[in-house]
């Protein structure tokens, strides 16, 4: 079973920066391609970036130039750094297995609010 805690999210103003953390439990983490996903309110969930296990990178047009998604396979951990924040990137985001149709439980998800 794996479990997934996302943290890091927060209120700033737009143009500021945040660092997102998901810690997963379980076996899978350092085999499967991972991904940061978000869900503003009234929309779908979406995905922001993607990180393959050996570190190929993928992101949605949206964040290109201003995300970075990385992973720790040592700890388990996978990082979104958010840079130049828009109050259009206001949104809950969550970690999970990349890409989206092979998901598992999703995590409460940590919530990001950028003012204008």
């Amino acid at each position: 079973q794996v479990r997934l805690v996302e943290s890091g999210g927060g209120l700033v103003q737009a143009g500021g920066s945040l660092r997102l953390s998901c810690a997963a439990s379980g076996s899978i983490f350092g085999d499967a391609a991972m991904g940061w996903y978000r869900q503003a309110p009234g929309k779908q969930r979406e995905a922001v970036a993607s990180i393959t296990p050996f570190g190929s990178t993928n992101y949605a047009d949206s964040v290109k130039g201003r995300f970075t998604i990385s992973r720790d396979n040592t700890k388990n951990t996978l990082y979104l750094q958010m840079n130049s924040l828009k109050p259009e990137d206001t949104a809950v985001y969550y970690c999970n297995i990349s890409p989206q149709s092979l998901s598992r439980s999703w995590g409460q998800g940590t919530q990001v609010t950028v003012s204008s």
